[in-house]
């Protein structure tokens, strides 16, 4: 037995559970877990093999007697005839019927659709309304109930729902102090039944694996992940809590999700702590007037139906789970992130902007038997009054002490950061006790899963959504720290086809590391404002504000008759795709960017450019000119623009760089526009 083992059963004597235990009871009984880990929570929770066999056998003794299968669900009915009252354990949901001015009760295994229930126990557990509950349910037989000629001889008359009676979260607040953070990770991991430390279990996978959890402690958290099919992505609202629902693709509807009309009665939103759209990928909402409900519930966390019910608040964190059939950089060289959702809200921009949270699901391992834990972790039924009790807390406020969110960041931006990083400490912290550290570690992972969002609304073409180069500053050293997504760095590199306006890509380089980088520039109507993002090299800024300004000095050469600098604000994005640092030295493709821009016009496919142009306009020769060139040939561009004081350097280009890389100079800006042009 591993010590994290021995240290959870000696802390939480009663509310672990071994978990192939759990799948080898489980077997081919369609249970959910957190059904059959609260019958084996408390005679299983032990290192005593023999009691542990024996606990099993109980366990299994009362499935085999209650549990209803599907295909026994006539002998069952038989049985409950003949013996007048019957107990069972299956899924029982109730629907107001308003032509007979009643209540019926539905058992999903026991394939029992029009059983008597009592007003009392609808109102006693009332989400057996929105998608119904396990329970353990007392059914009596009445011959005498009928309705006109037909008879309804199932009652309901006992309902006791799947989950602990009490909760007290002081234990878990105490006894988090005896566990490193590590060790507290993987317990949580374990509890959800993953292996923390099979193969493929790094650090930024476990981070992944816990994430699914945060909408199960942050209300109203608003999170999508796209990946591959067996990655478990609605393993977490099916089967680890009681207080989250799955709703299956398509089957939403106003009344189900929000309130219905005709009789006032709150729908998902208001019963749930979590709703999951399995199959986002597919039709999502079966009404049209769920996408602007949406919408609204999103933002500000209340609904109203064409005012008919008043406006109503609810707190369930909403998921959107999809497939994707093909590698994510195939996606990403075509069209967005967002593109396999629906159609409902693929290119929404104002739907999408109001998800926080975007998961790489890609990024998830298919799941092998070894990943499965074969340890203790915290009884589901447990687990799961853990997490709701903590949607109590509230950290949003953490980052304050420490940092502050860029200036890039709005307010839907900082938002869900500061909701994920809440979300985080919850789940780690529960003791509330966490370092500066600590939260960094949370604040980077935040910013990259909301800058994921932005980055893929960018694509789809809002003018709203530039500026995707979040960072945070240290309060302490004032540093400031970008926080890249990691398939935008993957896949951002050089394509072949024409580069749209406003883009070009250079490469720089301190003499020991070369960096490739992406310069992105947007003009629009203003007054003549210039605004730099991306970087916080004074170096960098020094160029680009020293391109812009000779390019404003020199404006009736450059432009028009009708254009001029005095009348756009110019942005200019600095990212780097490769190498951490962008170092100075990117004034020709600044310039280029700047143009192409002001003009809309698309600049040679696969183009980069070297060189820096000085506040006068000259062209300045390329510092480790063969790296450069290197690096943006190795990387796809097939023309690089460089500095005529760089012809005697042209030797030292390696041949295979060369054999696939045009390399014309350029002695004035003049030159740069006639040879970057298509």
């Amino acid at each position: 037995m591993l010590e994290l083992d021995k240290k959870l059963l000696d802390q939480f004597q009663g509310y672990v559970v071994r978990k192939d235990v759990v799948r080898s009871v489980k077997g081919g009984a369609n249970v959910p877990v957190f059904v059959l880990e609260y019958l084996l929570a408390n005679s299983c929770s032990t290192d005593d093999e023999q009691k542990i066999k024996e606990g099993v056998e109980n366990v299994k003794n009362v499935l085999r007697k209650h549990y209803v299968n599907p295909d026994e669900a006539n002998l069952i009915q038989a049985k409950i005839r003949e013996e007048g009252t019957y107990k069972v354990i299956d899924k029982i949901s109730v629907r107001l019927d308003a032509s007979k001015d009643k209540y019926w009760a539905e058992l999903s295994n026991l394939n029992i659709r029009d059983a008597n229930i009592d007003d009392r126990i609808v109102t006693e557990h009332e989400k057996m309304m929105m998608g119904g509950i396990w329970a353990i349910v007392d059914i009596t037989y009445d011959s005498t109930m009928a309705i006109g000629s037909k008879l309804y001889p199932f009652v309901v008359s006992k309902v006791r729902p799947i989950q602990l009676s009490s909760f007290d979260m002081s234990r878990i607040s105490n006894n988090r102090k005896n566990f490193t953070n590590e060790e507290w990770l993987n317990v949580l991991l374990r509890s959800g039944g993953y292996e923390p430390e099979s193969e493929g279990m790094t650090q930024r996978m476990k981070m992944l694996l816990l994430s699914r959890f945060i909408p199960m402690v942050e209300a109203n958290f608003n999170m999508a992940e796209l990946g591959p099919r067996s990655s478990g992505k609605s393993y977490v609202f099916k089967e680890l809590s009681p207080y989250s629902m799955l709703v299956s693709g398509g089957q939403g509807t106003a009344a189900s999700l929000f309130v219905n009309n005709s009789n006032g009665q709150i729908g998902a939103m208001g019963k749930w702590d979590a709703v999951c759209f399995d199959e986002s990928t597919d039709e999502l909402f079966k009404d049209r007037e769920v996408v602007p409900l949406m919408k609204d519930y999103m933002e500000s966390g209340s609904f109203s139906r064409a005012g008919k019910s008043g406006e109503k608040s609810a707190n369930a964190s909403i998921i959107l789970n999809g497939n994707i059939n093909q590698p994510v950089e195939t996606v990403l060289q075509t069209s967005h992130l967002f593109n396999p959702f629906s159609d409902k809200i693929s290119d929404d921009t104002a739907f999408l902007d109001r998800i926080g949270f975007f998961l790489p699901g890609w990024e998830i391992m298919k799941f092998a038997p070894a990943n499965f834990t074969n340890h203790f972790g915290f009884s589901t039924d447990f687990f799961s009054e853990m997490l709701h009790a903590l949607r109590k807390d509230n950290y949003t406020n953490a980052i304050d002490e420490y940092f502050t969110l860029g200036s890039q960041m709005r307010q839907r931006d900082t938002k869900p950061v500061r909701k994920t990083v809440s979300g985080l400490i919850k789940l780690l912290h529960p003791d509330g006790k966490y370092t500066k550290e600590d939260v960094r570690v949370y604040l980077e992972w935040a910013i990259e899963m909301r800058r994921r969002v932005k980055e893929q609304l960018k694509r789809i073409g809002g003018m709203e959504f530039w500026d995707t180069n979040f960072s945070y500053i240290d309060k302490e050293t004032q540093e400031e720290t970008f926080v890249p997504v990691p398939e935008e760095r993957g896949n951002g590199l050089i394509g072949d086809s024409p580069l749209p306006p406003g883009t070009c890509y250079s490469a720089t380089s301190d003499g020991d590391k070369v960096a490739l980088v992406k310069i992105e520039v947007i003009t629009m109507a203003g007054n003549g404002k210039l605004n730099i993002s991306g970087t916080n090299s004074t170096a960098v800024k020094e160029d680009i504000k020293n391109t812009y300004n000779y390019m404003r000095a020199n404006e009736k050469m450059l432009l028009s008759q009708q254009r001029s600098f005095a009348n756009m604000d110019v942005t200019v994005q600095v990212t780097a795709l490769l190498g951490s640092t962008v170092q100075s030295g990117i004034g020709g493709a600044v310039f280029a960017a700047i143009i192409s821009s002001v003009f809309s016009k698309n600049l040679k496919p696969a183009l980069g450019i070297i060189g820096n142009i000085s506040i006068g306009g000259a062209i300045e020769r390329a510092i480790n000119f063969s790296d450069k060139v290197s690096i943006l040939s190795e990387n796809g561009a097939k023309t690089v623009l460089v500095p005529m004081d760089n012809l005697a350097e042209l030797s030292t280009l390696p041949t295979t760089v060369l054999g696939k890389t045009d390399v014309p100079f350029y002695a004035n800006t003049q030159m740069i526009i006639q040879k970057m042009m298509l």
